[in-house]
């Protein structure tokens, strides 16, 4: 069971850094005092649990908890759990305009007595010997949040494996709203319209004659030599970034004929190309 402890310097971005390894389906604790990571590991061992990866967060936020870090880590070790420690940490300056813009006291600064810049002083001379076990040291001075996930997906999470992310093409018709949950969105009412048809009216994009109506039209053949390349390039691009889940929707008048054909063309297409794609046919039902 792939098991990663997050510490480091506050302000560092260990919230971010959690959030990916969420987003990856780890099952994930902030905060957690580090007398608690035997028992978490000896719950998530029993028989029947489905827990399969697992990652917490222990920093000084634990206050008197966290100084027995190093000697948790060590019996963990003894008791052969094998995990890995990253450490994330940043510049001075990185740090104290970080706690500025939140306008948050740092967790190691004396309330109203000391500076933040006390505050990281004394937290990294506490966490020395942990940053020099750690497995991973990650410096997020000038990284952005989009650049510290790709690199957690690109050198611990997905390490080694094809990076987990699921495409779902969403069918609507405009005539019912567009769905708040589309994070890219195609409109095909420029596409000739089977609902003229009235041999074609009663059937749905799913049905032969009506995918044969759509995909054998000119524009429907323009329409892909021009999505396609889009989307071939955007695609690498969102599992890159760590993005978990990716909802396309493919817009027509009322959701049941054009739209239908193209989002369930498209699904089959990129699940045929090695992408994990799901297809939801929101209005095909309608009227």
């Amino acid at each position: 069971m792939p098991f990663v402890i997050l510490t480091g310097l506050s302000g560092a971005g260990k919230t971010q850094a959690i959030d990916a390894f969420e987003d990856a389906g780890y099952f994930c604790v902030d905060n957690l005092p580090p007398q608690l990571l035997g028992t978490l590991v000896d719950l998530f061992r029993l028989e029947g649990s489905k827990v399969r990866r697992v990652a917490v967060v222990c920093d000084v936020r634990g206050g008197e908890y966290f100084s027995e870090i190093e000697r948790v880590l060590d019996e963990l070790s003894s008791s052969g759990v094998e995990y890995s420690l990253v450490f994330l940490e940043a510049s001075d300056d990185a740090l104290v305009r970080r706690f500025k813009e939140t306008r948050r006291r740092h967790p190691l600064a004396a309330a109203g007595a000391e500076s933040v810049l006390d505050g990281i002083s004394r937290e990294r001379e506490q966490l020395g010997a942990l940053r020099e076990r750690a497995n991973h040291v990650i410096d997020t001075t000038g990284v952005s949040i989009h650049e510290l996930k790709h690199w957690l997906n690109e050198e611990i999470i997905h390490r080694g494996q094809r990076q987990t992310i699921t495409f779902t093409f969403l069918s609507f018709g405009y005539k019912y709203g567009i769905p708040m949950d589309a994070d890219l969105l195609f409109d095909v009412r420029f596409l000739p319209n089977p609902f003229y048809d009235l041999e074609l009216r009663p059937l749905t994009g799913l049905d032969a004659p009506v995918r044969d109506f759509v995909l054998q039209s000119v524009d429907g053949d323009e329409f892909f030599a021009v999505l396609l390349p889009l989307l071939d390039y955007l695609f690498p691009r969102y599992v890159a970034e760590g993005k978990a889940h990716l909802t396309i929707g493919i817009g027509c008048t009322g959701g049941r004929h054009r739209s239908v054909t193209i989002a369930d063309w498209l699904a089959t297409h990129y699940a045929q190309s090695g992408f994990q794609t799901t297809v939801r046919h929101r209005d095909m039902g309608r009227g």
